[in-house]
């Protein structure tokens, strides 16, 4: 059934859905890359579409910013629409020498300045990291298609405009490449409900060197982290 945040009907969303966290992006890869497309919902702008790849029924739905909107949809997608797997497609922050604009980067584990987490552990600090399968599946096609990633810990911040460089430093020291601000949420709630997620993102800034992608980039230079993650199903 539709909920107050999303509106496609039972049946309506694949078991395998693909997370980017623009609605704009969710529509460039839908409209590019599936099939037999229809808008399932439009809640709050926040676009969600269903088609197929291959032959096989996949969805592309928007999940905003931060963990707080990653919590809603993953949670309502994982419990209310029956999702199997999902793979957030997304941009980050570099904060390595060698990771640099449009390099992939693959979420091993996300470390994270969120209490959110901790509040579902009883106060302990959970580790949240990646589904194996779908981990080996998405680098082993990014091999075959002969495309270098970085598979590494990723910093999952609720803050995006962070006072100054000492965390950058700290998580820097501790092997953390890059940054951004949902894999933590997704890969705890896969956990609490028994399912399967992987955080992949291209590098859209590098913090230490002050380079930018434009908004446009963003939402449209993307294609090859779509590529390997259809190629990985």
């Amino acid at each position: 059934m539709a909920t107050p945040h999303i509106g496609a009907e039972p049946g309506e969303i694949a078991e395998t859905v693909l997370l980017p966290g623009d609605p704009l992006r969710a529509r460039f890869v839908a409209e590019n890359y599936l099939s037999g497309v229809v808008c399932v919902t439009q809640v709050r702008n926040m676009l969600g579409f269903t088609g197929t790849h291959k032959g096989e029924r996949l969805s592309v739905m928007s999940s905003g910013m931060g963990m707080p909107s990653m919590s809603i949809y993953a949670t309502e997608l994982f419990q209310l629409f029956d999702v199997q797997r999902m793979i957030r497609m997304g941009s980050c922050g570099s904060i390595h020498p060698d990771v640099n604009l449009g390099d992939l980067v693959v979420a091993m584990g996300a470390s994270t300045d969120s209490n959110m987490n901790r509040l579902r552990f009883n106060g302990h600090d959970y580790a949240a990291i990646a589904d194996y399968g779908l981990l080996k599946n998405w680098v082993e096609s990014a091999e075959s298609m002969d495309v270098n990633v970085t598979v590494a810990n990723v910093f999952t911040s609720d803050t995006f405009y962070h006072l100054g460089d000492e965390i950058y430093d700290i998580a820097s020291r501790l092997g953390i490449v890059a940054v951004e601000m949902e894999a933590a949420a997704l890969y705890r709630i896969a956990a609490e409900q028994g399912r399967a997620a992987l955080g992949v993102m291209t590098v859209s800034d590098h913090i230490r060197k002050g380079e930018h992608l434009s908004a446009d980039e963003r939402e449209t230079n993307f294609g090859e982290m779509v590529e390997i993650t259809l190629a990985s199903l």
